[in-house]
């Protein structure tokens, strides 16, 4: 492979490795937040679940329930968009990285290696 390609290759990589690692912040981020959620709404649940007064079982869905559950779900296809763009950019890598050591066996060998 001709170093100016393989030099291009290589930029291209870092680029994607770069948002690969601003995808898992990312990721983190929002698997705490969901974390969080998922206990918030399972204890609003839960109480509803204990209490017999329909009118606080109303504020409490209002207040509580609805927008926790809401947020919950939102997190969660979060969280699955996130896998997506994860597996998607990793791709990019893998490709690359195929692409180069079919191109140059040295570099296949020294990447087995290394």
């Amino acid at each position: 492979m001709e170093a100016h390609v393989k030099k291009s290759l290589e930029e291209w990589k870092e680029e994607i490795g770069d948002i690969l690692v601003e995808i898992d912040k990312e990721y983190e981020d929002t698997k705490r937040e969901l974390q969080i959620y998922s206990y918030k709404f399972s204890i609003t649940k839960q109480v509803i679940q204990s209490t017999v007064n329909e009118e606080i079982i109303r504020n409490i869905r209002h207040l509580y329930h609805s927008p926790f559950e809401e947020r919950f779900k939102e997190l969660k296809e979060g969280i699955r968009d996130l896998e997506e763009k994860k597996k998607v950019f990793q791709m990019f890598i893998d490709k690359i990285d195929k692409v180069k050591g079919r191109q140059d066996p040295t570099s296949a060998v020294l990447q087995q290696n290394g």
